[in-house]
């Protein structure tokens, strides 16, 4: 149908035909409600005409075979009469613990004073007795059958809502993995084509620095196609030392960065082990320090410190840029998320899903103050040398 192609539409008629079939739910549970209370509130009138009538037939010797069905029909509305004293003078349909507990009791009469209006009996000669009743059980079942809904409708919504971004996520990912090999794939034709003219190049004579400059920005690109191609599929994680890993990609990047930002490393000096696919890795890092140096406009300091922490590995990268709001921790992370014109907020969100979902590790902001910088940590599992 043409209307539930647009899904925002198709997303707000459910949710409001939901709300609207829930609120039908809940109003004829209502009226059903109200139609049995006063159903059993005509009842106790009847029973107390009952009562009056026996009482009265004690006097003047009347038949009272049908009153007295009518009192012992009520086999399901607890009642408790009290005399002009406050004493109580019938029980009925009231659990025997709490007719046997007195503190029990008045707590059962006070509580049923609430549920119903008292119904005044006059039992002739100035007599006369209160009668107390409170809710049958089926109308106490009914009462809360729109808490019950509430709560189910709540799960179901629940569920809806999580299948929901689940299948959405899901689809992303999906998406950027198809763009990632199809990037890999694309860069791959003139990858090749490079490396025929770079043989040229050589056998011409070409200067040597020229070559050398040349190798290694195909080398880039090679590794570039190589973290692209490896998005998606089932990755191959090797002992590695994380120190250099760390370092190759942070000084890869100090090489090619302005001058004006101050690079620091603090580094152990004996090499620390954890099962890693290196090219992602190094992959992240690069996307953490691109990151860092955009929100310092190109002017500032970055350090990236590596500690053991237990079983894990700490990796820290540290700049001095504008800060994040704290709204904004875990949004940063969001594929398509970027404060950025021109950014597409896809750096972090390949950053989280190569240390969590590839390495079964931890990516988070664990500082971050405006106008004075953020702090990302990496955390690995460390593996014994």
């Amino acid at each position: 149908m043409e209307l539930f192609k647009n899904k925002a539409f198709a997303r707000w008629f459910i949710i409001l035909s939901s709300i609207t079939i829930v609120g039908l739910i809940i109003w004829n549970i209502t009226v059903f409600y109200n139609r049995i209370k006063d159903d059993e509130r005509s009842k106790m009138m009847i029973w107390t005409s009952a009562m009056k009538s026996v009482s009265q037939a004690d006097l003047e010797g009347d038949e009272v075979g049908l009153e007295l069905e009518i009192l012992q029909a009520n086999e399901s509305i607890p009642i408790i009469s009290v005399d002009q004293n406050g004493d109580p003078a019938l029980v009925e349909n009231v659990p025997k613990d709490v007719v046997d507990d007195p503190v029990k009791f008045d707590e059962f009469l006070n509580r049923i004073k609430t549920e119903n209006i008292p119904i005044e009996i006059d039992l002739g000669d100035g007599m006369k007795q209160v009668l107390y009743y409170g809710n049958s059980q089926i109308l106490n079942k009914i009462k809360y059958y729109p808490l019950i809904l509430f709560v189910i409708v709540a799960l179901f919504s629940g569920l809806l809502y999580f299948f929901y971004v689940t299948s959405r996520t899901s689809e992303q990912n999906k998406l950027w993995a198809g763009m990632a090999k199809e990037t890999a794939h694309q860069i791959g034709t003139p990858l090749s084509s490079l490396f025929g003219w770079l043989e040229i190049l050589k056998a011409e004579g070409v200067n040597q620095e020229y070559i050398d400059e040349i190798e290694k920005d195909i080398d880039r690109l090679k590794t570039i196609t190589e973290r692209f191609s490896k998005v998606g599929s089932k990755l191959k994680l090797e002992k590695t030392d994380i120190t250099l890993a760390a370092k190759n990609s942070f000084e890869y990047l100090q090489s090619r960065s302005s001058k004006l930002i101050e690079f620091q490393m603090d580094l152990p000096q004996e090499p620390v082990f954890v099962m890693l696919n290196e090219p992602l890795f190094s992959w992240t890092i690069e996307n953490l320090t691109k990151n860092a140096i955009d929100a310092m406009k190109g002017k500032g300091k970055l350090e990236m410190e590596l500690a053991r922490s237990g079983n894990w590995v700490k990796i820290l990268v540290k700049d001095t840029g504008k800060g994040i709001p704290l709204k904004n921790f875990n949004k940063v992370f969001q594929p398509g998320f970027s404060t950025k014109k021109r950014g597409w907020g896809l750096g972090l969100s390949l950053a989280k899903r190569i240390i969590e979902d590839y390495h079964d590790g931890k990516i988070r902001i664990i500082y971050s103050e405006l106008g004075k910088g953020s702090t990302f940590e990496i955390r690995l599992r460390k593996i014994e040398d």
